[in-house]
């Protein structure tokens, strides 16, 4: 009755496992990890209720709109920057405002755009990481069948249409397509780097540009002195960084709300005639060209935009939606409304618009608020920059930089040492060089309307592909903002030379860069599957008496996913010795934002069974953060022994839970050790085998209770192997592969590879310091791989 008790138990088990590992059942065992967390649970975004809501809405104030809040600081002095010659084109200016910001970041951004994250998160990389979970365009051929059983990982298969299955299609037959849907997408994120030297720099100077009565010179020594000070503190991170800076936004906000309501009802309520488009005709018809080169200054009052859609991460879209709506948006027109009121009276005012519009009481309270509200402005394209750069790093897009995560509470705030200082002394040369607003919003307006451009493609071809809309929908989507970000893209270009060609040599310089390393890292990795081991070598390996097994875990590590790395027999020809475990570790990066903790690792065993070696792959998202070296092992040891545990329920369907001691087992009432009972479950050969191969039933129940007790003794003995090994202690086994260009490359590519990745590769950081491995406990090999 116990016996058959026990088989009863373990069928119901095992019942209620069958639905995740249905799925499951391929060649080999390397996706069994990824059916333990079903696909319909764990990090499906939850429902928020709406306080929770409105607090996020709150939070975003001061994370999301330090940007786009302080451009009324400078954008009727970038648009009029020859003066005003008629104060109705004041009128035009504002219509322009008045529907630039009702369509792009009302319209398309909060009410579309948002729609198009990627399980919450936002930005560039979103829309490429959604992108390649539904068409294969990667350019590094890793995908595995596996990954899509992660909990995170939502799919639903695209519309049955017959153009979205083409363009499908032809995106994944298309080498070409799938470049530039790349190009695109590293030149969108180079340019919001960019926006992290920019922006700093021009809110920072029109917030000083109150005290304009001591002279540019000190403004513009002052502006410096704070970026420097800005910059020295992110070191301490910004995790309280949702309340506490969204009171001042948000008073920033009331301010100039107010200020312009006054001056709206002073000065000229006429103004509000502006809401009528007709204005924005007479405009153009009055001024010709020169009213299409203003828009590079009116385009300014719409910068900060892309932050609703990359930091959307951090709040949802219920939440960002009430706050533009209800307070960003409100305000913004308000502050507009009254400068061009107050415009209408005083036309010569033009150059210091802001500060000589603020009511003389309220004149040191408003300029210690802007002051305020330019530092976290300035604050949230920083960690925008330092959040980009570490997606592009989890995608194999950029060299190796330390990221350090300053907020537990806020996954997306990290800190990269290197890349500040870059940063810092890239504005101080900026603020210096160009002294005024007007220049550097030349260059700020290109990168900016650029990032927006290429969020329309992307989002256009995501309608295309994903979303179940209407062609005549995308098509009206493409028209209407298509052509007025492309209306806005040539006016910015129009001051090329005066300032607009800096994002673009940023840009340039990054996606060089970003190109360089993500070309080496995919021919790298398509050498290494060219050339990886064959499995009779690991075959012949096992035979030989020549290699020794030393106690302790080894943890080789690869950027294969499959196979066994070309990198391997270097260590054993170089050290005829291997670690009694050895672990095939390759990090791999899935198109998704985060990895579920219990699906972080996928492991497969490696043939001869006897020799314990494994494959893991360990899966992060783009905005995981990698953990260091002692979590590491203990989390991989530990999914290491749920593997061998839950592999034996796979192959026997017999349930270890409780786990049996490994000192003594029970068979049929009677007490025998876990060695004399393993004994028996092994061939002559001493691998571990499935129990029913190689024990003979007595009878039907007696038979198949004592097959059940002897293959959990034996599989409780290979978990105290593997334990004891660890306590042995684990080392890294680290190739130090160095990339040449085949002799018969032409000279550009032995230029790329030769010297631009070599540079790259020795003045950045090394791999052991990105993944945090003890010096002491670290072995390199180097082999020389020509591709």
């Amino acid at each position: 009755m116990g016996e058959e008790k026990v088989g009863e138990e373990g069928t119901k088990k095992l019942k209620g496992r069958k639905s995740s590992w249905a799925t499951l059942r391929r060649v080999d065992s390397l996706n069994l990890e990824a059916g333990r967390v079903p696909a319909t649970a764990a990090h499906r975004l939850p429902t928020v209720n709406w306080q929770r809501t409105l607090s996020l809405a709150f939070q975003s104030v001061g994370v999301v709109y330090g940007d786009i809040g302080t451009s009324p600081l400078y954008v009727y002095a970038s648009t009029f920057s020859n003066g005003i010659e008629n104060t109705d084109d004041v009128i035009g200016v504002l219509s322009l405002i008045i529907y630039t910001i009702a369509l792009i970041p009302l319209l398309k951004y909060v009410f579309i755009v948002l729609w198009a994250n990627d399980n919450g998160d936002g930005g560039t990389f979103a829309l490429y990481s959604l992108l390649c979970r539904y068409v294969k365009v990667g350019l590094i051929p890793n995908e595995q069948p596996e990954d899509r059983e992660l909990s995170n990982y939502q799919l639903v298969l695209p519309s049955n249409l017959r153009r979205s299955q083409k363009v499908k299609e032809k995106l994944e037959n298309s080498m070409f397509a799938k470049i530039v849907l790349f190009l695109v997408t590293i030149a969108g994120t180079s340019m919001v780097i960019g926006d992290g030297v920019l922006t700093p720099s021009i809110s920072v100077l029109s917030a000083v540009s109150g005290i304009s009565s001591l002279g540019t010179d000190a403004v513009v020594g002052i502006s410096v002195a704070i970026l420097v000070i800005l910059f020295c503190i992110q070191r301490f991170g910004t995790d309280k960084v949702g309340f506490s800076f969204a009171p001042i936004i948000f008073t920033w906000f009331a301010f100039i709300g107010g200020i312009g309501l006054f001056n709206l009802f002073k000065h000229d309520p006429s103004v509000l005639k502006a809401f009528n488009p007709k204005y924005i005709f007479d405009y153009f018809k009055r001024n010709g060209k020169e009213a299409w080169v203003s828009l590079g200054g009116v385009f300014l009052c719409i910068t900060g935009t892309e932050a609703m859609f990359a930091d959307l991460g951090h709040f949802n879209v219920r939440a960002i939606q009430i706050s533009f709506s209800s307070i960003v948006f409100p305000a913004l027109l308000a502050a507009y409304s009254g400068q061009a009121a107050y415009l209408r009276k005083f036309p010569d005012h033009v150059g210091n618009t802001f500060y000589d519009s603020v009511p003389d009481p309220l004149y040191w309270p408003t300029f210690v608020v802007a002051v305020a509200a330019s530092i976290i402005a300035s604050q949230a394209m920083i960690s925008g920059a330092f959040a980009i750069i570490s997606q592009s790093l989890a995608l194999g897009c950029f060299p190796r930089v330390k990221v350090i995560h300053t907020s537990p509470k806020y996954e997306g705030q990290v800190y990269i040492p290197e890349i500040n200082y870059l940063l810092m002394i890239a504005c101080v040369i900026v603020t210096a060089a160009f002294k005024t607003t007007d220049n550097i919003g030349h260059a700020y307006g290109i990168a900016v309307v650029t990032v927006m451009i290429m969020t329309t493609a992307m989002v256009s071809l995501i309608m295309i592909v994903i979303w179940k809309t209407s062609i005549w929908l995308i098509v009206l989507f493409i028209l209407i903002f298509g052509s007025i970000e492309l209306l806005y893209f040539s006016s910015v270009l129009y001051k090329f030379t005066q300032g607009g060609f800096l994002p673009l040599v940023l840009a340039f310089f990054l996606m060089t860069i970003m190109v360089v390393w993500h070309y080496v890292h995919r021919e790298r990795y398509i050498f290494e599957l060219n050339n990886k081991v064959s499995s009779g070598y690991i075959t012949d390996l096992a035979n030989n008496p020549d290699v020794n097994r030393i106690p302790g875990i080894g943890l080789l590590y690869s950027e294969l996913v499959q196979g066994i790395p070309p990198i391997f027999p270097h260590f054993i020809s170089s050290i005829p010795s291997v670690h009694s475990v050895i672990v095939f570790v390759s990090i791999k990066s899935i198109p998704i934002s985060k990895v579920a903790p219990d699906e972080r690792f996928l492991f497969r065993q490696v043939e001869p069974k006897e020799y314990r070696m494994f494959r893991c792959v360990v899966r992060y998202g783009y905005k995981d953060i990698v953990i260091g070296s002692d979590e590491f092992e203990r989390q991989l040891v530990g999914s290491l022994i749920q593997f061998i545990r839950q592999e034996h329920i796979m192959l026997e369907g017999v349930p270890i839970d409780p786990p049996v001691s490994a000192a003594t087992v029970h068979v049929q009432g009677e007490t025998v050790s876990a060695e004399v009972a393993n004994h028996s479950s092994r061939r002559s050969s001493g691998s571990i085998q499935p129990v029913g191969a190689s024990t003979k039933s007595r009878g039907s129940s007696n038979g198949t209770a004592d097959r059940q007790v002897l293959g959990v003794a034996a599989v409780e003995e290979e978990v105290a192997f593997i334990e004891k090994a660890m306590k042995k202690g684990v080392v890294y086994l680290l190739g130090e592969a160095e990339v040449v260009a085949e002799p018969k490359s032409s000279l550009f590519k032995k230029m790329v590879v030769n010297y631009g990745y070599s540079f790259l590769r020795k003045n950045f950081r090394q791999g052991e310091n990105v993944l945090e491995i003890p010096r002491t406990r670290l072995l390199r090999v180097g082999m020389t791989y020509e591709i």
